[in-house]
């Protein structure tokens, strides 16, 4: 950050709340702040970049965290840019992976992109969002255009990222394809001329590296790296992803799914919950269930609406802290008695035997009130089937 202009307090005040929950680097929230007062006296926005490898169809609430974000940019006026990884994608970011990531096909992309904005929406105003597609540069490169990109870093400096210095280190493979995704992603900001990039903790080398080649392309000003921590699943121990359906908590769920996913969550993860999903201040000195009702209300609220949350809540209170039964239950007949993981699979309760088994060795099923104990249990006569906190079925044989 240079100090050739003078910035304004509501500048300053601005960028403090941009950085709510976020890392900025270089030189934090007054980089940021430097940043906003340069666009305002250029009469221009400033250009916030967001890449997306759609290598899923479906988003969760990890992803809203960054989203969140942008949306705050938007409402200050300035110009969000969501880049499509129609070329990084067919590479596979190997961000955090301890083994070389699947690519995707053209077709699979797409597919998985549209589905994101659609549920982006939620969020961002997609409709006032640059959106564009990185193999519409990336993919006319030439061979000759791709060596002067690769020039501008070392295999010493690739090294030096946790994920592949790991790898090296233990003598697993790394492709040399691997070493281009960041290279990628970084020429994407060359391409957009991105301002501030967005992106998880775990993007820290990549936004980094969009710096160097920036400069290496003859930027004067560089942008700027915005972090965002990433959420624990449910279970409060690994970071939240579809791999662990039953501890994710999708933009896709139910009212009351997301309700009651958000009311299972450790007592330690609401203060991040609450910074990094909500605009609420967490309240330590309330009573410690009430500030989950409270968080779980305003988020179902959010991405649900206010009938829906009111739904969800009082049917929460009814059947969780009243015992009781949900009233619009579904009934399923059988044509015989079956084995109680097969009619779990079956009512999409869990999603693989291995997820019912857990839940099973959770004590998270009952029939008819009773816990069910062994995974041979078969269910041989009328009754309610519960699966988790949430999931009821009236079985009819």
């Amino acid at each position: 950050m240079t100090q050739d202009i003078k910035i304004e307090q509501k500048f300053i005040e601005q960028a403090q709340t941009l950085c709510r929950g976020a890392e900025i680097l270089p030189d934090g929230y007054m980089g940021l702040a430097y940043k906003l007062q340069k666009a305002h006296n250029e009469n221009r926005p400033l250009r916030v970049k967001l890449g997306l490898d759609p290598t899923r169809p479906d988003l969760h609430l990890g992803h809203s965290v960054v989203m969140r974000k942008l949306k705050q940019f938007q409402d200050l006026g300035h110009q969000v840019v969501l880049i499509v990884g129609g070329a990084t994608a067919m590479v596979g970011d190997p961000s955090g992976k301890s083994e070389t990531r699947p690519a995707l096909s053209k077709e699979q992309v797409a597919e998985n992109a549209k589905s994101y904005f659609e549920q982006m929406s939620n969020v961002v105003d997609i409709e006032r969002a640059e959106v564009t597609n990185n193999a519409d540069w990336l993919h006319s490169m030439s061979f000759v255009e791709m060596l002067k990109l690769a020039t501008s870093t070392t295999v010493a400096k690739m090294l030096t990222r946790d994920d592949f210095a790991k790898r090296y280190e233990d003598g697993r493979p790394i492709s040399v394809v691997e070493f281009f995704y960041p290279l990628m992603q970084a020429y994407d900001s060359v391409a957009v001329k991105a301002d501030i990039e967005l992106g998880g903790t775990d993007q820290r080398f990549n936004l980094l590296m969009g710096r160097d080649v920036q400069a290496h392309y003859g930027f004067e000003d560089f942008q700027l790296a915005m972090l965002l921590p990433l959420i624990e699943g449910t279970d409060g121990q690994v970071k939240m992803s579809k791999t662990y359906p039953e501890h994710c908590i999708s933009f896709t769920d139910s009212a009351k799914d997301m309700y009651g996913k958000l009311m299972s969550i450790p007592d330690e993860l609401m203060p991040k919950y609450y910074l990094l999903l909500t605009d609420l201040d967490y309240n330590k000195d309330n009573n410690p269930r009430d500030e989950k009702m409270r968080l779980a209300y305003e988020i179902t609220k959010m991405y649900k609406g206010k009938d829906a949350a009111d739904e969800a809540q009082n049917e929460f209170i009814n059947v969780v802290q009243k015992k009781g039964i949900p009233d619009d239950i579904e009934s399923v007949e059988l044509d015989g008695a079956q084995n109680v993981i097969d009619v779990l699979l079956k009512l999409n309760f869990t999603q693989s035997k291995g997820e019912a088994k857990r839940l099973i060795a959770g004590g998270g099923v009952k029939f008819d009130g009773e816990k069910v104990t062994s995974n041979d249990f078969i269910i041989d006569k009328t009754g309610v089937l519960q699966g988790g906190k949430r999931k009821y079925a009236k079985i009819i044989l």
